[in-house]
């Protein structure tokens, strides 16, 4: 059996080296070898790149328009930059020009609201500032606004026969040096009662009041400031708005003077710049309710003019006018007209001959040729028994009737 199986596998060995010799062995492996990198080849064969070579095409010449664009020397371009440098040019004048066109309409705005309001509420409107002048819009040097009260007859009756004009002398002060001067005042908690109707007879007489329509109050000046310069600017075009109180002296002549030297600067606030301590504790005077506001206990004010004698150009007056609705009031009406310029661009001018001590500080002053604006007493707040000194200061520390 063994010899049988050996036989048969040998027979199929020479069987098969019969068919395949190594000749052909080798050419067979040599033509399979050209089959597989024929079938290699078509099958990696990259597709005909048409897209792409289109795609290059389209890139190469955005590039050669680009190129062009960019390029300096370009007739063209230097052309098309021109345009647009004009065409910058007329935007920026045209948005320059809307600006003030809007800041315009603004302030007619305000006032118009203003004005609005006095009717619809019944105020009353003095003689001179009827509704047919107030659209001729005449051009004052400033408003002067002496802030009083009911109970202050003898204090107005004092400023009328020393610095304050009467008659045809205040009607010409207005017509030719273009200087408004009026007592302001607003209305009882009981409009109509006893207190209203003495005012209008008083108002009857001399025609120098400016009724406002706010409740009177000590604690509602700051609110009274507010309307007052709202009503102010809807009422009279002025460069500036003043502020005085009725027991201080005030020297008119000198007091334009002195406003008119800042008359093209267009945000102005002058007066006699104080940064008062904060007071937390109850029951003095000038207590601040707020003063959590300003930080620790002991700590001051921001810089702002002294309550007595202050006065604002025509700009911020028509700032109080649009925004009187949001601009927040402290108990102090002079902190409050301070927060509501601090935090914009307004030039603070601290002049002292607004705020000149009462005789015989006042009056060395006007001996050495420095006439002062205001006079009063810092322990006062005002001239101290000013029904009974205003005269005297007046003849002491007066500037003379000439001075107009």
């Amino acid at each position: 059996m063994k010899n049988t199986t050996n036989w048969k596998s040998r027979g199929a060995e020479s069987a098969v080296k019969g068919v395949f010799s190594p000749k052909l062995t080798i050419l067979l492996c040599i033509g399979c070898f050209c089959v597989g990198m024929l079938f290699t080849d078509r099958m990696w064969t990259v597709p005909e790149a048409k897209g792409i070579s289109r795609t290059r095409q389209i890139d190469d010449q955005k590039l050669g328009v680009i190129s062009e664009d960019c390029d300096p020397t370009s007739k063209d371009v230097k052309s098309e930059t021109k345009d647009i440098l004009g065409e910058v040019s007329k935007t920026h004048h045209a948005i320059q020009t809307l600006d003030k066109t809007i800041s315009n309409l603004e302030m007619e705005l305000a006032a118009a609201r203003s004005l609005q309001d006095s009717i619809l509420s019944g105020s009353p409107i003095t003689e001179d500032v009827k509704i047919p002048e107030l659209t001729k819009k005449r051009k004052y040097l400033m408003v002067i606004g002496i802030n009083t009260a009911f109970n202050s007859r003898k204090r107005r009756d004092s400023v009328r026969t020393t610095w304050m004009p009467q008659g045809d002398k205040r009607k010409k002060l207005e017509e030719e040096k273009g200087i408004v001067i009026r007592f302001v005042i607003g209305h009882s908690a009981t409009s109509g009662g006893i207190l209203d109707r003495a005012i209008e007879a008083e108002d009857k007489k001399h025609g120098d009041f400016l009724r406002l329509e706010h409740v009177e109050g000590y604690l509602e000046l700051s609110a009274k400031t507010k309307t007052y310069f709202t009503t102010a600017v809807a009422l009279w075009d002025a460069d500036f708005y003043v502020k005085v109180d009725d027991d201080v002296h005030v020297n008119i002549g000198a007091l334009g003077a002195t406003l008119a030297r800042h008359r093209s600067k267009p945000r102005v606030y002058i007066g006699c710049m104080k940064s008062g301590p904060v007071l937390a504790q109850k029951g003095v005077r000038y207590h601040e309710p707020e003063h959590w506001k300003f930080g620790e206990d002991g700590n001051r004010y921001f810089r702002h003019a002294t309550g007595q004698l202050y006065a604002i150009s025509k700009d911020l007056a028509t700032y109080i006018s649009i925004n009187q609705h949001v601009l927040h009031k402290y108990v102090n009406e002079d902190v409050s007209l301070g927060s509501w310029l601090i935090g914009l661009d307004v030039e603070h001018i601290d002049d002292r001959r607004l705020c000149c001590g009462t005789p015989p500080d006042c009056e060395w002053k006007a001996q050495a040729g420095n006439i002062c604006v205001a006079s009063f007493d810092w322990s006062c707040s005002g001239i101290c028994r000013s029904v009974d000194r205003i005269k005297e200061v007046h003849r002491r520390c007066g500037e003379g009737e000439n001075a107009l």
